[in-house]
């Protein structure tokens, strides 16, 4: 089955906060057939998934819309967030690091001026990104993997 040209598809995601309650993020998707999803965004909020990833999202007749259950197979993509105060700007400090992170090899989608997911690709060490992050004192987290993943003696 070819791919349109276009995601013509969202897919929901439940992302859970401390209290019990949980916030929804709906991110864009290629419909492969058969429930399965790719999706075709970075997640500003949802966890475990990255640009490309293959995901099994049945319809969910209470959203009216396909919901994420569980990723079918990974991209290799894997995702970082990051928050700048000050937001950025062409002057801060802040598009100093985007920049730093685009010649990593990465990428990067800003849901505001101050808060930005980042994309990074197969074959770029994520070590390394991490590493640049900690060494210009960002404030960021793991999404994919998260950080648990990473560090499963840690929590």
């Amino acid at each position: 089955m070819s791919q349109p040209a276009e995601p013509t598809a969202k897919v929901l995601f439940r992302v859970p906060e401390d209290d019990g309650s949980a916030n929804v993020e709906t991110l864009w998707a290629y419909d492969l057939g058969g429930d399965h999803y790719k999706l075709d965004n970075c997640p500003f909020y949802a966890y475990g998934v990255s640009l490309h990833d293959v995901v099994y999202a049945p319809h969910d007749p209470d959203e009216k819309r396909a919901t994420f259950e569980r990723v079918v197979s990974k991209s290799g993509n894997r995702t970082v967030r990051i928050v700048f105060d000050p937001p950025v700007g062409a002057e801060a400090r802040s598009d100093e690091v985007l920049q730093g992170l685009v010649t990593l090899g990465c990428s990067y989608e800003g849901a505001n001026a101050k808060y930005v997911v980042v994309n990074i690709p197969p074959g770029i060490d994520l070590g390394t990104v991490c590493d640049y992050l900690v060494s210009r004192s960002a404030r960021w987290e793991h999404a994919d993997p998260t950080y648990s993943e990473l560090h499963p003696n840690d929590a």
